[in-house]
């Protein structure tokens, strides 16, 4: 199992319609083979602006870095650093 969580910080001149845009393209790259849980949601704590949060479960590293070098993940990643700004945590859970 391999584990990716994105806090995406929207810039504040971002309108509403392309923010909605921008999440309905983020809930899309779940529609993949390789991912087992996928969630993107608006944050509801908003003191310090508007955050997309990105919660994804892959199959394994090998399947995130597949996901990861497509091409739809690549056309989204481009047009969310048009919006926002964010920070990355990836790594695979411990067996316990």
């Amino acid at each position: 199992m391999f584990r990716h969580v994105v806090l995406f910080r929207v810039r504040d001149d971002v309108a509403d319609p392309d923010l909605l845009a921008a999440i309905g393209a983020l809930r899309a790259l779940g529609d993949s083979p390789e991912v087992t849980q996928w969630a993107v949601e608006l944050s509801l704590d908003t003191r310090k602006g508007r955050v997309v949060v990105e919660d994804g479960t892959f199959i394994d590293a090998t399947a995130f870095q597949r996901w990861r070098g497509g091409e739809a993940h690549e056309t989204v990643a481009a047009r969310m650093a048009e919006i926002a700004d964010w920070w990355v945590g990836d790594w695979e859970p411990r067996q316990l």
